[in-house]
């Protein structure tokens, strides 16, 4: 219900500037830019957006909203797909794409000595990956992630059974397979069409869509080399790792099987708060990613 709740609960209203990249590989996304005027040499949020979502998700406007009021700048680089229009290349974006986070923040650092990174579910679990596989290298100061799907195989059949299933699978799917056969008809990818309409969960989705297009051997392979858990260990930047137990998108299992994590990751697994819900309590979320990226040393 908190998952709900909070995507439809009223979010502020940002204004924001858009500015397309190019990628390396011939393809662009869309960032979205809010407070450069405003905060011209204030610290740098990148929000990093969930599964289909944007810098029109509420979450996003939440955080940007209580980072701009603290004299932040903040930025949404869209996921490729994801800003209102399809992009060029057969690939598309996915939960582990850590080698298209390490661009954009690469890339983003030359805007600001002090760049710090947020992700949201999807976008948090490709954040974490990255993080732990640069180590001390990674290109974020502070970062937090929001809901991570820690486990994806955990997520997937979380996700891919019951209520579940009816109120969110089937939700993100319709955008997602509408994406796909967009694609198919300008030609530019080969999948399926059959496999495509029939599929009715995630795995079944991703073993004929997410994962032939993005160099795994299906799903369960996409799934376990994806998922952030394992490389938790690895993070050295101060990084905040948010997780509600009643998630319906992970369960609590999940997060009890984490191992040990370095001084500097925070882990706060409160017993509510949905999928990047945590509704009322004052915009508790977006107060407390912002609490923790403007400390002014390691946890």
């Amino acid at each position: 219900m908190q998952t709900l709740v909070a995507a439809l609960a009223p979010a502020p209203r940002i204004a924001w500037t858009r500015e397309r990249w190019e990628t390396p590989d011939g393809d662009f996304i869309d960032l979205d830019w809010a407070g450069r005027d405003a905060n011209p040499a204030g610290p740098l949020l990148a929000l990093f957006h969930g599964l289909e979502g944007s810098s029109a998700s509420p979450y996003a406007r939440a955080i940007t909203a209580q980072a701009l009021a603290m004299g932040w700048r903040c930025v949404v680089p869209h996921f490729r797909g994801c800003s209102g229009e399809l992009n060029r290349l057969p690939r598309a974006y996915h939960s582990g794409d850590s080698e298209e986070i390490g661009w954009i923040l690469k890339a983003l650092s030359a805007h600001s000595a002090k760049l710090c990174s947020c992700g949201i579910s999807l976008g948090g679990n490709a954040l974490l990956k990255y993080l732990g596989e640069q180590g001390a290298h990674a290109l974020s100061w502070r970062a937090a992630s929001v809901s991570a799907p820690l486990d994806l195989a955990a997520a997937g059949r979380a996700l891919d059974a019951g209520l579940s299933r009816e109120l969110y699978t089937r939700m993100f799917l319709r955008t997602l397979k509408k994406k796909t056969f967009e694609k198919m008809v300008r030609q530019e990818i080969s999948v399926d069409p059959r496999r495509l309409k029939q599929a009715r969960t995630f795995w079944e989705f991703d073993d004929a869509v997410t994962a032939p297009l993005h160099g795994f051997e299906g799903a369960d392979d996409y799934w376990a080399r994806s998922s952030s858990g394992p490389w938790l260990s690895g993070i050295r930047v101060p990084t905040l790792v948010i997780n509600a137990r009643n998630d319906p998108f992970l369960p609590a299992t999940a997060l009890d099987s984490i191992g040990a994590v370095p001084p500097g990751v925070v882990l706060e697994f409160p017993r509510s708060g949905g999928h990047a819900g945590f509704p009322g309590r004052n915009r508790w979320l977006a107060r407390r990613v912002l609490e923790f990226l403007s400390a002014p040393s390691a946890p």
